[in-house]
């Protein structure tokens, strides 16, 4: 029997995530060590490859007490005042923030400024995972206004006599989002036209990311068994994981080479690995040259 095993060619690193670590190894580079402010990329095996070339993972707590150093800020981008602390500490930023990112953080920090020209303050909605990175960045262009909404439930709380500007997380589902959407138009609808304040919607996911959602289900439904690699904080990768379990139900998420199980591969001819935003080509390599040493 000749099994195939074949890589997904649109799985692994995001453009973001692919500059971000860039500037990380040209900085290591010159120095040999650099601090970084979080998890560079939700994968502990490329994390972990990475500090062995001099990669210092720290927290926001870590950075109030750091002093004249080079901080690389990791593509989810951070809120106005990690800027003002390491400006108030001497650090030197190197800022890896997703031009995506950059552009959506600007855009919420002019709609919280709408009410500073003579207007009520628009409420500013985000739909994204509360507590993630990007998000509490994208929070802090409002100086901690916004309301951050995952599900449809959390709209009960919404007044929407008020003026509602809508947003989303980058890495974000277009439908999760489009249901928000319909959801608070319905409701609004329930408030008299006099009383009903403006809403616009913004969709700002990012289309690199939500263009995977199709092409996985795809390659998931061409093989037999898919081997889906990803790290476990990443939330890309509990989405995408789920969309090739819905096609494929012999789909298996694994984090590294060792938790393969030999025996969900018994009778396929044809193996798939794909992988998140977030998990890097030569992991999904190693998965590969693992799984080709197993008898078929």
């Amino acid at each position: 029997m000749e099994r195939r095993i074949e890589i997904d060619s649109d799985s692994g690193f995001c453009f973001g995530v692919v500059t971000a670590i860039r500037k990380a190894e040209e900085a290591l580079e010159e120095s040999g060590t650099l601090y970084c402010l979080g998890d560079i990329v939700h994968n502990a095996a490329e994390v972990e490859r990475l500090r062995k070339k001099g990669l210092v993972t720290i927290t926001h707590a870590d950075l109030e007490n750091l002093h004249g150093v080079k901080v690389l800020l990791r593509a989810h981008g951070e809120p106005p005042s990690t800027y003002e602390t390491a400006k108030r500490n001497g650090i030197e930023i190197i800022d890896a923030t997703c031009p995506v990112v950059l552009q959506l953080q600007r855009r919420i920090k002019a709609s919280a400024a709408e009410g500073e020209e003579g207007r009520e303050d628009p409420l500013i909605l985000i739909y994204g995972k509360p507590g993630h990175a990007e998000v509490n960045g994208l929070v802090g262009q409002t100086a901690g206004k916004a309301i951050v909404i995952t599900e449809v439930s959390d709209l009960d709380i919404i007044d929407f006599r008020k003026d509602i500007r809508l947003y989303s997380q980058t890495t974000k589902s277009l439908s999760g989002f489009r249901e928000m959407v319909e959801e608070i138009n319905k409701r609004r609808e329930m408030i008299p036209d006099e009383e009903r304040g403006d809403f616009q919607w913004f969709d700002t996911i990012c289309r690199q990311v939500a263009n995977r959602m199709d092409k996985i289900r795809d390659f998931a439904a061409t093989h037999d068994v898919v081997i889906f690699v990803s790290g476990a904080k990443s939330s890309n990768g509990k989405v995408l994981y789920s969309e090739c379990l819905s096609v494929n139900p012999s789909t298996h998420l694994i984090s590294e080479v060792k938790e393969l199980n030999p025996e969900w591969l018994k009778g396929a001819t044809s193996i798939g690995i794909c992988g998140a935003t977030s998990t890097p080509r030569w992991l999904m390599a190693d998965v590969a040259l693992k799984i080709g040493t197993y008898a078929e």
